[in-house]
C-alpha cells in the first residue's frame, strides 16, 4: 500500500509549499504527524468543488492541512466550521488557514466533538459537506450526528478507514481500532441513508452521499 500511495502522490500531486509549511508547523509544535496524504487532500478539494458544497463541517482540525484542502474547494463563497478537542491545535489550524487566505471563512469550536455536534443539532445548523478525521472509536457516533445535520445529497467523507491496511491485509500490523473499523465500514456500506464507496488512497477514504 505504501508503494502505491507513493506512486499516486508523486504522479497526481504537485509540490505545495503552503501545505508543506503546515506539516512543518505541526512538527515544530510537537503535534502528531497524522495529516491526510497529499492525494487525500487533493480529493477533498475536488469533492467540495465538484459537489458545489458551501457549508462544510470538519471533525478533527489538527494543524489545518485538511482544512486548507477543503477551503480550496469552495473558494471565496463557502465557509468551514472545524471541531477540535485541543484548543492549541485549533489555534494553529486557524493561523495556517489565515496564511492560506481563508481565515475569515473558518470558525472553530473546541471541546469534545460529540457535545459540539449535539449543540449544532439543537441550533438547527445544516451542512452540505462533512469530513470526519478524529478519534476512530467514535466514527459511528459522528456519522449519526452528521446525518442529522446533513442537507439532502450532502457528502460525508471519512479518513483512515483502511487502518493502515490492517482491515484487509493479514500481514499488516493491526491498529487498536482495526476491528472497530471493519465493523464501521460494513455499517457505512449497508447504511440505508447512504450511497458509499471506499477509495484506497492515503489510509483509505470513504465517500458517502446522503440519499435518504
Amino acid at each position: 500500500m505504501k508503494l502505491i500511495n507513493h506512486y499516486i502522490d508523486s504522479v497526481f500531486t504537485k509540490e505545495d509549499a503552503l501545505l508543506e509549511n503546515v506539516i512543518t508547523s505541526i512538527q515544530e509544535n510537537g503535534m502528531p504527524s497524522i495529516s491526510v496524504s497529499p492525494s487525500s487532500g487533493k480529493l477533498l478539494t475536488m469533492l467540495v468543488s465538484i459537489s458545489g458544497a458551501k457549508q462544510v463541517l470538519e471533525i478533527g482540525a489538527l494543524g489545518g492541512y485538511s482544512g486548507i484542502c477543503l477551503a480550496r474547494g469552495f473558494g471565496e463563497d463557502g465557509s468551514l466550521m472545524s471541531l477540535e478537542i485541543e484548543e492549541r491545535y485549533a489555534n494553529l489550524a486557524h493561523k495556517n488557514l489565515s496564511k492560506a487566505g481563508f481565515g475569515h471563512q473558518v470558525s472553530y469550536r473546541t471541546g469534545p466533538a460529540l457535545h459540539t455536534l449535539e449543540e449544532l443539532i439543537n441550533e438547527q445548523k445544516r451542512f452540505d459537506f462533512f469530513f470526519i478525521d478524529a478519534d476512530k472509536e467514535n466514527y459511528e457516533n459522528y456519522l449519526n450526528s452528521c446525518l442529522e445535520l446533513a442537507e439532502p445529497g450532502a457528502l460525508i467523507v471519512m479518513d483512515n478507514v483502511l487502518a493502515g491496511g490492517s482491515i484487509a491485509d493479514p500481514d499488516a500490523k493491526p491498529k487498536r481500532y482495526t476491528e472497530f473499523m471493519k465493523h464501521f465500514n460494513k455499517t457505512v456500506a449497508n447504511h440505508p441513508q447512504l450511497e458509499s464507496l471506499l477509495i484506497p488512497i492515503g489510509d483509505g477514504v470513504t465517500v458517502a452521499r446522503v440519499i435518504g
